[in-house]
């Protein structure tokens, strides 16, 4: 029987007095695309800075690729790709000397790193900026170095929190495509994002969570079944208890004083 790429048992975080993850039990296969939503708040976050090894002080347990996040954070990190929503660059360094320090530390020799960076970024457009400074570049350009350096070790799992973040059309429709490549060939993709039509069409599975438990856990398909069709946007205001935008902008609206 395969390791699962993750598995996730009665996993609980608390901050301060404040409960944030509620007993998340989740098992994921290798080669799933899993799209993981909630509203603002949920524990989304909080679940993959679990799993990356970011994060301590939880109870429960959370494996990646078998391994235990408690017990070797260190050896979860070889294993993983991530592209976290807010990321820090070295703005000082050029794109290419970035990516070599990325390969370095994952240990791939640096024929190997220039090779992988140099194929990226061709991919991504930007392999005739690989010695332009990072501190010079816009925020999409910023967001492919980051893609990059996820896939750059060629990594079992990678996680991805708001990764079309600032992306022109070409490119997210080449992160879309990629998505689905890695997949087939037997990459796990945990995915998380606001955008539902994006996570409605990338996604074998999505899990939807709120108030840091799992509310929902299906392909798009049976959680449309299961209520009787709709977008995934409306099932996901009917299950967080979200929604009320058209409401809420009629108030800001009158407070303006605008007629119709």
């Amino acid at each position: 029987m395969d390791v699962p790429a993750l598995e996730i048992v009665d996993l609980r975080k608390d901050f301060g007095t404040t409960r944030v993850l509620d007993g998340i039990d989740l098992v994921v296969g290798p080669g799933q695309v899993v799209g993981y939503i909630g509203p603002n708040g949920a524990g989304k976050s909080t679940t993959i800075r679990i799993l990356t090894g970011l994060l301590d002080g939880f109870s429960g347990t959370a494996k990646v690729d078998g391994v235990d996040v408690r017990i070797d954070p260190i050896e979860v990190k070889r294993r993983i790709g991530y592209v976290p929503e807010n990321a820090q660059l070295y703005d000082a360094l050029s794109m290419g000397e970035h990516l070599q320090l990325v390969a370095r530390l994952h240990g791939l020799p640096d024929e190997v790193g220039l090779r992988r960076a140099t194929a990226l970024m061709d991919a991504f457009g930007l392999v005739h900026r690989m010695r332009v400074r990072i501190g010079a570049l816009s925020k999409g350009q910023r967001q492919k170095v980051l893609l990059a350096s996820a896939l750059l070790h060629d990594p079992k799992v990678l996680f991805l929190d708001e990764p079309l973040s600032g992306l022109d059309v070409a490119s997210t429709m080449l992160v879309k495509a990629l998505i689905r490549t890695l997949a087939d060939r037997g990459k796990t993709v945990f995915y998380s994002s606001h955008m539902m039509d994006v996570v409605e069409r990338v996604c074998d599975r999505i899990v939807i969570l709120s108030g840091g438990r799992v509310v929902a856990d299906g392909s798009y398909e049976e959680l449309a079944a299961a209520r009787a069709g709709g977008s995934l946007e409306s099932i996901f205001a009917e299950l967080t208890g979200t929604g009320g935008e058209q409401v809420a902008a009629d108030a800001i609206a009158d407070a303006l004083g605008m007629t119709a």
